[in-house]
């Protein structure tokens, strides 16, 4: 063993002992905070992190003086509290920097009710997905010694400590006090939450200690308190990057009219950022977010698709797959997109990110992936390595179900208002059997049965109520489903023969129809066959990113010719083992399972 590799080893024995160590404070900073009023547990866990700095700085530069809590009081800890602080800020110090700020830093949301951290969107990003997100972008083309940059959703300043990191590199023959004059100028943030913004100018502050103790100058104020929905947008930054806070907001009527090009239906507050991101970057300026994957598919993120297609196609785009428990509130269908202003639409890089801790990942390539034809249409994107080719043979496939002769929609019962019509029992006049999600079976079969709380197997549909009738076979899908489930895509038909004996069914709003119009070019037997085969199951996973089957995906899924079916039509009428049947529908998609 070489003496190098044996200091390594000895160097990572110690980081994980440190980590270690933290976990275990952290935990107990937790336990602190519980006890705290709501209504005061704000400000003590800005204290609280404020603390943790403070007597980091104090362990390793303790000659710089924080300027971001000046005009501050001081910190309104207990003496427990104080001390665990204080305990953890010196038990990061012999971590990396980034490391370190990023366990202080983020000590301010882990000890928030989880009211209070969906309310502000106080979630914090690793910095292995800081660092590999500025990364794509300098693979894009963003110039470190001369770009100017905007953190929209600054936070406790994740991303501005490591581009301030970056723009220092570039200018390492600059003077001291030009390289921050060039932070003031070059890098900007906005924070709704004032203790984050402070957080976060005080991190840039400890990050270019050197060369704030080399000039005798401050870091200039990089942080604006502000809220970013209400700011004027100006088209003057190479690079928009950052981690949007996400969950549904409900926007003020000029609000909604100034990003109403993004919207449909309720809003996201990712969707609206990465709206406002287009308006803040200069054309051929890159913007570099991470956001969760729901926005690839679905109605609501349609006319957001549609934007980024026409004005910021996208160049890059990573799938993050983190190991479970490895980092607090970061969902895991992650990922990072790197979009150019002003581009054509082309074809997109792809890259999967295996996260092992919050410092590390490992980074692997996995080809290129195009736009959709129609721009509002989801996005399809390989989510593993054997996605690839099946995503290239989907691409040359121009029929979908409408072509088929088919349209979907969503089983028209909301049963809790209907209660009363609901019955266990046939009897009566116009009492129908009542179909609910757990007819159509993991298997793909239909089995009519009412086995959950409140479900009962019939309805009564009273006059004026008529249009809860269905009276046509059609093929039910299951609308929720897991990614963890052995298939996302679970379909059956709903037998002719089954339908007809009861005068038409009553379906409930849980499964999607996929209902013929006319007179259709395939049997329902084969919509139901091609949707649960391995393929399209893989081939829907490719471009969902929530629990949620839409209607909107099942239009869009990429389906073969009408006419190429004919095969496996006739394996169908002549019962052929389901094993015969997968491999047709396999074949049809190229798909090698």
């Amino acid at each position: 063993m070489t003496a190098s590799l044996k200091f390594r080893q000895l160097e990572q024995a110690a980081d994980e002992k440190s980590r270690i160590a933290l976990a275990a404070a952290r935990s107990a900073a937790r336990a602190w905070s519980t006890g705290i009023s709501q209504r005061s547990r704000r400000d003590r866990a800005a204290a609280f992190a404020r603390a943790a700095l403070e007597a980091y700085v104090a362990a390793t530069v303790p000659n710089l003086q924080l300027t971001a809590f000046q005009n501050l009081a001081p910190c309104r800890l207990d003496r427990d509290g104080l001390a665990l602080a204080e305990r953890i800020g010196r038990s990061v110090a012999p971590l990396p920097m980034v490391a370190a700020l990023h366990h202080l830093t983020s000590l301010y949301p882990a000890l928030l009710s989880q009211e209070q951290r969906s309310a502000l969107g106080a979630f914090y990003t690793p910095p292995c997905l800081s660092a590999r997100l500025l990364d794509l972008a300098t693979e894009g083309g963003f110039d470190w010694a001369t770009g100017r940059l905007l953190d929209p959703a600054a936070g406790a300043g994740a991303f501005l400590v490591q581009a301030a990191l970056r723009l220092r590199s570039s200018l390492r023959d600059g003077e001291p006090a030009f390289v921050l004059a060039q932070v003031g100028v070059r890098l900007s943030g906005l924070e709704l939450d004032e203790n984050a913004a402070r957080l976060a100018q005080a991190s840039l502050e400890i990050a270019l200690a050197d060369v704030v103790l080399a000039s005798g100058r401050p870091v200039p104020p990089v942080v604006q308190i502000c809220d970013t929905l209400e700011e004027a947008p100006s088209p003057s930054f190479d690079l928009v990057v950052g981690n949007p806070p996400y969950g549904r907001v409900t926007l003020t009527i000029e609000q909604r009219a100034r990003f109403s090009r993004s919207l449909y239906g309720h809003a996201n507050l990712y969707g609206v950022f990465t709206d406002l991101a287009l308006r803040w970057t200069k054309p051929g300026g890159l913007i570099a977010f991470l956001t969760p994957t729901s926005f690839l598919a679905g109605q609501y993120y349609a006319a957001l698709r549609r934007l980024l297609v026409d004005e910021a196609p996208p160049v890059a785009l990573d799938f993050v797959h983190a190991r479970k428990g490895v980092f607090e509130d970061v969902l895991q269908e992650t990922m990072l997109t790197v979009y150019r202003k002003g581009r054509a639409a082309g074809r997109a890089r792809v890259h999967y990110l295996h996260i092992a801790t919050d410092c590390e990942a490992r980074v692997a390539a996995n080809g290129t992936v195009g736009m959709p034809r129609d721009a509002r249409g989801p996005w399809l994107a390989p989510r593993s390595p054997e996605h690839s080719a099946l995503i290239a043979h989907a691409e040359g496939l121009s029929s979908r179900l409408r072509d088929w002769g088919y349209s979907v929609s969503t089983g028209p019962l909301v049963w809790n208002r209907f209660k009363s019509q609901l019955s266990d029992s046939a009897a009566g006049r116009a009492v129908h059997p009542l179909i609910w999600a757990e007819s159509v079976t993991s298997e793909g079969r239909f089995i009519f049965r009412a086995l959950k709380k409140h479900h009962t197997p019939y309805f009564r549909v009273e006059p004026g109520d008529e249009w809860l009738l269905i009276k046509e076979p059609c093929v039910l899908v299951q609308r929720t489903t897991a990614k963890e489930q052995a298939r996302r895509l679970i379909a059956a038909e709903l037998p002719a023969s089954f339908v007809q004996s009861h005068a038409g069914v009553v379906i409930e709003n849980h499964l999607n129809m996929i209902r013929p119009k006319g007179i259709a070019k395939v049997t329902p037997a084969v919509v139901a066959a091609v949707l649960n085969s391995q393929a399209v199951d893989q081939l829907f996973r490719c471009m969902n990113g929530s629990v949620a089957v839409s209607a909107f995906e099942l239009e869009a899924l990429p389906l073969p010719e009408a006419d190429a079916l004919e095969h496996l039509s006739l394996l169908l009428a002549e019962g052929a083992e389901r094993v015969v049947i997968e491999a047709e529908c396999n074949r049809l998609y190229g798909w090698m399972s």
